[in-house]
């Protein structure tokens, strides 16, 4: 059996994506040339390279789901840090969600197995 251990991304602009990912998740970054940059989470490791592309739902990209305890603070953390809000939160048997843009235009989502009294 085997689970997944690498993840990439397109990225066009990989100082402002290194510099977001970093203040909203706390990702911690390792460059090998200026075209290519790895990334280590609590959970998972990847990387961006440099290219003019964008992986996103509606053109069939896959989605990179994240967890964050408080789904309304993690959103404002993502506004906050230039992200952009491509789907609110919503709610779906076993939780809640959001989808985000981030600076070089990926959308990933960020969901929390609690529900926010807020949402």
């Amino acid at each position: 059996m085997s689970k997944p251990a690498y993840i990439e991304f397109a990225a066009k602009d990989l100082a402002a994506t290194k510099a977001f990912f970093h203040k909203v998740f706390q990702w911690c970054f390792e460059d090998y040339g200026p075209a290519y940059t790895a990334f280590f989470a609590t959970n998972f490791e990847g990387g961006f390279y440099k290219a003019p592309l964008a992986s996103s739902v509606k053109s069939g990209g896959a989605l990179l789901v994240l967890y964050a305890e408080d789904l309304p603070a993690c959103l404002a953390q993502v506004e906050a840090a230039g992200g952009e809000i491509s789907q609110d939160i919503f709610v779906f048997p076993g939780g809640a969600r959001f989808h985000f843009i981030e600076p070089s235009g990926n959308e990933l989502a960020v969901w929390s197995e609690q529900a926010s009294p807020h949402v």
